[in-house]
């Protein structure tokens, strides 16, 4: 048995996928896309593969800290719904990956004990 939710999933190649189609999903939503205006996409995507990577058992994260990395888009009006938003996104991020669902599941509920270091300040 695979103990690892970075292997289990796939690894960084399935990371990588999910994350191309997390930002595809985010972009195309207006409830979202403003948050990322100015913002070079390329490299915050290589951020989020780092993050989502460490925060499965993958590899170090070695980009800013969450609180303060969020800190423009909680000025932009960043709140729960969106948060919750985010989540819907790459849980069908990970799903168009191929990760099955009950290890999407694990993966969500590591990122959303996240939530509160993002939003609140």
């Amino acid at each position: 048995m695979i103990e690892d939710l970075y292997e289990l999933i796939g690894g960084r190649s399935v990371v990588e996928v999910a994350t191309e189609h997390f930002y595809k999903r985010v972009l195309g939503d207006e409830r979202l896309r403003h948050f990322f205006e100015g913002i070079e996409i390329d490299h915050l995507r290589g951020r989020q593969v780092m993050f989502i990577s460490m925060l499965l058992g993958g590899r170090v994260y070695t980009g800013k800290d969450l609180h303060q990395a969020h800190a423009r888009s909680r000025e932009r009006g960043l709140n729960d719904l969106h948060f919750s938003l985010f989540l819907e996104h790459f849980r069908a991020a990970l799903q168009e990956a191929g990760v099955k669902p009950e290890n999407a599941e694990k993966v969500m509920n590591r990122v959303e004990q996240k939530r509160d270091i993002i939003l609140n300040t």
